[in-house]
């Protein structure tokens, strides 16, 4: 089962062959490499969805809180904080 992480792209980082964003997750930013969406198509203040470091679709603020609210039920957002290791590794908690 795969897990995906909504996040907010904050900016786009210059050099990484344009292929890496700063995204606020939960608060916190986190380094995510864009390379696998469209080119072009990700801009500050887009919402991801990030697995492994990678942001692997990208939706609506609507679609960010969906899936949020799935985070939420599985309890892996629980105290309004998800783990730091669910966006660098994909593992659940530590």
């Amino acid at each position: 089962m795969c897990l995906g992480i909504p996040g907010r792209v904050r900016e786009l980082l210059d050099g990484y062959g344009g292929q890496l964003a700063l995204v606020d997750v939960e608060g916190a930013p986190r380094k995510v490499n864009i390379g696998m969406l469209d080119e072009g198509t990700v801009t500050a203040g887009d919402w991801v969805v990030i697995h492994m470091g990678f942001a692997v679709e990208k939706v609506d603020e609507q679609g960010a809180q969906r899936a949020r609210a799935g985070l939420e039920l599985m309890g892996l957002g629980q105290d309004g904080e998800i783990d730091e290791s669910d966006t660098r590794t994909g593992e659940v908690g530590t």
